[in-house]
Order: structure tokens, then sequence, then C-alpha cells
């Protein structure tokens, strides 16, 4: 098994889920492929893993992250997801410390569905005006007044008030550091390429499937060797003046010398 290319830590990782068909047993299936995009302390990115499943679920991302820590990552300081029912708590489970993100796009999305069409541009104005906002202060009033304004919509409104502590503990961190975790859009754009390669028709067997899945993680993590994260050094100023992150930083200073 392959040890992790970061070593001990990640900054952050993004995981996610898309579906692509195979054919086992002449029967025509939806299999789910798990992505794990990961950032370590320098600011570069690698594809730290594929894996196949007939649905997404809480427990075999647990056994995957159970796997990236026998292959020797024993800290994550933050994990961008969506919302698979337990999975932060799983997350969690097997890395202590991590702060798991819902990714706001999902959440836009997820709320969009209980909006009908004529009103979808000004109620995502409206909902951009608090997740967007400089400051916890202005998000808090502004998502008062969000509430009141499209109570109306109340399914769309509930999405918000459920997960509404992930949008608020994103004002624990600097501008930098949220722009980054606050979406899987990263690991979504990696999903969007396999797609390119995927959509031709059904696959043989799990074999000829991550084989040519891994052609393309190959072609995207050499047009990644030559850069960094855009902005990268004021990410890590931001987290070196949080205590939560600093003496964690320090720690792994053999990764970012």
């Amino acid at each position: 098994m392959a040890k992790s290319p970061f070593g001990e830590v990640l900054c952050l990782c993004f995981v996610d889920c898309m579906y692509v068909t195979l054919r086992e047993n002449y029967e025509v299936k939806e299999y789910a492929v798990y992505t794990i995009l990961g950032y370590d302390l320098k600011g570069k990115k690698d594809i730290l893993g594929l894996w196949l499943n007939e649905t997404e679920s809480k427990n075999r991302w647990m056994q995957i992250f159970d796997e990236l820590k026998s292959r020797g990552v024993q800290d994550i300081f933050f994990m961008s997801m969506d919302g698979v029912s337990g999975l932060e708590d799983g997350a969690k489970s097997i890395f202590p410390k991590v702060i798991v993100q819902r990714c706001i796009v999902h959440l836009v999305r997820n709320a969009l569905r209980y909006v009908p069409y004529k009103d979808y541009k000004e109620f995502s104005r409206e909902m951009k005006k608090f997740y967007g906002a400089p400051s916890l202060k202005a998000c808090q009033s502004t998502f008062d007044t969000f509430q009141k304004r499209w109570s109306h919509y109340s399914g769309a409104v509930e999405v918000w008030k459920r997960n509404f502590s992930h949008v608020e503990q994103l004002y624990d961190y600097g501008s930098a550091v949220r722009k980054i975790m606050y979406t899987t859009n990263a690991v979504e754009s990696i999903h969007y390429s396999f797609r390119k390669v995927t959509k031709k028709g059904a696959f043989p067997n799990e074999t000829a499937l991550l084989k040519l899945l891994y052609l393309r993680a190959t072609e995207l993590e050499k047009k990644w060797t030559a850069g960094f994260i855009p902005n990268w050094p004021m990410v890590l100023n931001q987290l070196m003046a949080n205590e939560q992150f600093s003496e964690r930083i320090n720690t792994y200073s053999l990764y970012i010398s």
C-alpha cells in the first residue's frame, strides 16, 4: 500500500463522489467513484486516491479515511465535503482535530430545489449576501433578514437553518482560508475532467475503469507539478495567527521547509 505523498499532515482535503456506469455479469450498474484531493502545507495538491463502491456511504468513507491513516496521514486541518449522513462524525472519529466544512455551493443547490424558477436569481443574490458577508456579525444580521423575507419558501430556509453553523464557522478563519475551504469545487473539477473520458459508455469491469481514471489523474497531476495554490503564503499566515493551527504547523515544519 502506497504511503501518503504528504507525509503526516494535510492542510486541506476535499472529498466527493461521482457515478460511472459499469457492466457486471451482463447487468449495467452505476458505481460510485470516491475521490480525495489534498493540499499540503506548501500549497501543492495531489489526488490521494480513487476508490469504487456500489453506493456512496458513511461506512465506505470511514474505511477510506482509515486507509489514509494507515498510509501515514496523522493530521488533517480542514475537510470540505457534501452532506452524506454521518460523514462528519465519521471523519472526526478517525481525525479528531479535523474541521469539517459543508460545501456552501451544495447548500445553495439544495436550497434552490425549493424555489420556483422565477425567483432563482433574486433568491441566489440574497443567499450570497450572508454566506459572502465580510464579517460574522454582518452574516448573522443578513441571515435574519433573509429568513423573514423568504419564509414562504420554508424548505429552502430550513436548509440553511440546519447548516448555518457551517456558515458561521467560516468566520473563525481569515478570508484567504475561507475562500479555499468553503466549497468542494476543487475536487468537482477533477470529476468534470473524469467525465470527459468516461461518458462514452459502460466499462466492462472495475479494472478497466480504474486504469482509465488513473491515467487521467496522472495527466492532471503533471499539470500541477510546477504550480502552487494562488495566494498560499496568505493562507499559511492566517493559519499561523490561529492558535488552533500554529502549534500543529510548527510540529510539521519539516513539510514546509
